[in-house]
């Protein structure tokens, strides 16, 4: 397979290159940071309701919605990313996320391992230290007919910025939302005292990667990939990729909008992440729903037809319409069950 380190890369180019390689039928193991400072938003999250967008406009960071799962983070030049592309034949590619996450993350976790920090494997995609903190988020995703895993080495984190970008209700919930930050997520500077030198981290980890994907070869971006990113940034920069999921319903917990109408909107913190779920209901059915969050759910543009699915059920038959919904379409959410959507929306 082939390596493509890249060093640092302008910020669009860190997240666009990977989302190229399925689309040209290519695999491939990618090394590279970002020039520039940006915030990337889960595939699932409403951009509106996780990130403060004013904000990050009025100081030109830009945000940018990724095509795998996950939660909204600060990403810059500290940290290594890695993307590893492979078909979905490939003998490395199990049907099993937990175990594609278990077998591909352990030459990461070795990475850390040899540069002096003591870590361990998190199911089902957090590497942390021996004393719980976080030091390496990751994410699974299929796009066409490949699996992608994307994660990173955090040498250094800018923990005030990422709370800024973040939407919270004000001011003394940022400081919470701060100092639980500093408590759960932690760097290797902070951990060794210095971060090693940039080609120690790199070379530490692709010779882990080696034992287990055997060996990779050093290559050059070709062409085609250059002009497949420059096609992806015309749609995934746009107000309409930012906003994908759509706001399609007014804040608030519960909104009577006439008799026997109503909205509702509930948060359910499920193993696998959070699930905000805003349901419309009318005479006891379901006019409508919306479910977004910071989980990973496979195939990701089966959750549109999830929510679709669900029109015109009550809510005692949303719990067995999602597991039916699960068996049929083959449906993989590490850490969240049928019965966390459920509780989600309200029905269990």
């Amino acid at each position: 397979m082939n390596l493509y380190n890249l060093g640092h890369v302008p910020w669009l180019d860190s997240q666009l290159i990977y989302h190229a390689f399925p689309r040209l039928g290519m695999e491939g193991l990618i090394l590279l940071a970002p020039a520039e400072p940006y915030v990337c938003l889960g595939y699932h999250q409403d951009a509106e309701q996780e990130v403060d967008l004013a904000y990050c406009h009025d100081h030109d960071i830009p945000v940018f919605r990724r095509e795998v799962g996950g939660g909204a983070v600060f990403l810059d030049g500290q940290q290594l990313f890695y993307q590893l592309i492979i078909h979905r034949d490939n003998p490395l590619a199990p049907r099993d996320r937990t175990e594609f996450y278990r077998t591909l993350l352990g030459p990461v976790l070795q990475t850390y391992r040899d540069l002096g920090v003591n870590a361990r494997y998190k199911p089902v995609n957090d590497i942390v230290t021996d004393a719980g903190r976080k030091i390496s988020g990751n994410g699974a995703a299929e796009i066409k007919d490949y699996a992608i895993l994307v994660g990173n080495l955090i040498a250094g984190f800018d923990y005030k910025t990422m709370v800024r970008v973040l939407r919270v209700p004000n001011a003394k919930f940022r400081d919470k939302v701060f100092k639980s930050l500093r408590e759960n997520l932690t760097t290797i500077e902070r951990e060794l005292g210095q971060a090693p030198p940039w080609e120690t981290m790199i070379s530490t980890l692709v010779r882990n990667f080696e034992t287990v994907m055997g060996t990779l070869t050093p290559a050059k971006l070709p062409r085609t990939v250059h002009e497949k990113v420059a096609e992806l940034a015309q749609t995934h920069t746009t107000e309409e990729w930012l906003h994908r999921p759509g706001k399609r319903f007014r804040e608030g917990r519960r909104v009577k909008i006439s008799e026997g109408v109503e909205i509702v909107q509930r948060v359910h913190k499920a193993p696998g992440g959070l699930i905000r779920a805003t349901a419309e209901t009318k005479h006891g059915q379901i006019v409508a729903v919306g479910l977004s969050g910071d989980f990973f759910f496979y195939p990701s543009h089966k959750l549109a037809d999830l929510e679709q699915c669900l029109v015109g059920a009550t809510m005692a038959q949303v719990p067995g319409a999602l597991e039916e919904y699960y068996r049929a379409n083959g449906i993989e959410s590490p850490g969240m069950t049928p019965q966390d959507l459920a509780v989600a929306l309200g029905a269990a």
